[in-house]
């Protein structure tokens, strides 16, 4: 949106000084919705006040309540759903010169972005997002994103490689490739496009150093997959593989087609095929019929598996979903309990897997500036997905925002690291 709106002449500013602003919204699940909503207010009430003249409402939340959200909302003057974020300046101009009939252009999402789109990188400088599919045809039973972002959409090949290279050439180092599920990525291509060909062209960018995976079902790695990750330098020994539960009752009630067995191979193999790799998981807690039992398997779970970096999502009773309506629904105040007693263990483990990694040499993708005296820069290793996982904090040495060094780790925390720049790498 930000690249569609510059370049029929907008410009981004500070809020109060904003002719129109715009919410981008999120509804995956309830504390998100309610964020949206709590930020749509906000602009509201400001709007009241100071020069902003249009507020619009983009994404998720339109996208799924429609016509709810119009007539709750009527300070909005525009809402665009996920399929029409494409049509953001026009309908702006359109609005502007009092031509739209309506304030609401809510339809199925099929939009797709591709290497023509014009782009503005907000990520920090050398690391860009690159989404190579959009929309899930997996359903799992707790998840609404079939509904609100449509069935699996994947780009083009072609295209994907060309926004690489826009993005190489423009400074990039890194590249994180995202979708709903980015194993699913070219399954609904007739062309044999699928994740590995995808990355073994992107591995032949002159100037791109790494390639991140985020977001990876654990039911579509394939053995292929694994031994491009272990061969290919350029691909980060790294991947986010959410397993939700490990209890075989739950993960079919989930609609998950792995069992737990499934999933205690997958993780064996991969640290056999992929020494050092670094593995982050989400695991859900609450889940309708979840009992202490099945919560304790996915506890001592947890601790067995070791996993590098771990989240936790409370279970959000989504309407429309099938498992809104199942019985054994689990109260929120057992939902909290559960949710800290994983937390509190997967902190303990990555304490001790971060202690291990004092007197290692990493590679640094270099961040910005310190922002104390006694940090010169931040940045993060092959091990550190942007924004969702912790830092590696230089104490010594110079670099320059969006390079890559080499760094020796001299302390450890649960989360992040600190180190000193030993050079270029």
């Amino acid at each position: 949106m930000l690249g569609l709106l510059q370049e029929k002449g907008w410009i981004s500013s500070a809020q109060d000084e904003a002719d129109v602003v715009i919410v981008n919204t999120c509804s995956f699940i309830r504390e998100a919705q309610e964020e949206s909503v709590e930020t749509i207010l906000a602009m509201a009430a400001a709007k009241e006040k100071g020069k902003c003249r249009r507020l619009v409402v983009t994404g998720c939340l339109p996208q799924r309540y429609g016509r709810e959200l119009i007539e709750e909302l009527p300070e909005v003057d525009l809402f665009l759903g996920t399929g029409e974020l494409h049509r953001i300046a026009d309908l702006l101009e359109k609005s502007a010169q009092g031509r739209l009939r309506k304030k609401e252009f809510i339809g199925q999402p099929t939009f797709l972005y591709d290497h023509r789109t014009p782009r503005i990188f907000t990520s920090t400088p050398g690391s860009v997002y690159i989404k190579i599919a959009e929309g899930c045809s997996n359903c799992c039973s707790y998840c609404v994103i079939p509904k609100i972002r449509g069935n699996l959409r994947s780009r083009t090949l072609s295209s994907v490689f060309c926004e690489a290279e826009q993005a190489v050439s423009r400074g990039a180092k890194e590249i994180n490739l995202i979708a709903q599920d980015v194993t699913a990525y070219g399954r609904d291509l007739d062309d044999g496009t699928d994740l590995v060909r995808l990355l073994e062209a992107l591995a032949k960018i002159g100037g791109l150093r790494w390639i991140r995976l985020l977001y990876a079902h654990p039911a579509h790695i394939t053995p292929e997959l694994i031994h491009l990750i272990r061969g290919e330098k350029k691909i980060c020994k790294y991947l986010d593989l959410p397993i939700q539960h490990i209890d075989d009752r739950l993960l079919k009630a989930m609609n998950r087609p792995v069992s737990g067995a499934q999933v205690r191979e997958l993780l064996a193999r991969l640290r056999e095929e992929i020494p050092g790799i670094t593995l982050r998981t989400s695991v859900m807690v609450g889940f309708p019929g979840e009992t202490e039992k099945s919560f304790q398997k996915l506890l001592d779970f947890v601790k067995e598996a070791q996993f590098d970096l771990l989240g936790v999502f409370r279970y959000s009773q989504e309407d429309g979903t099938p498992a809104a309506v199942r019985k054994g629904q689990v109260s929120e105040k057992v939902k909290a309990k559960r949710y800290h007693q994983i937390m509190r263990l997967q902190k303990q483990i990555s304490r001790q897997k971060q202690k291990k990694q004092i007197g290692s040499r990493v590679e640094v993708l270099v961040g910005r500036p310190g922002q104390s005296s006694n940090i010169f820069w931040e940045g993060r290793t092959q091990g550190q997905a942007p924004e969702v996982d912790g830092k590696i904090f230089l104490t010594k040495g110079t670099s320059q925002t969006g390079e890559i060094v080499e760094a020796l780790v001299t302390e450890a925390t649960s989360y992040d690291l600190y180190g000193e720049i030993l050079g270029p790498t």
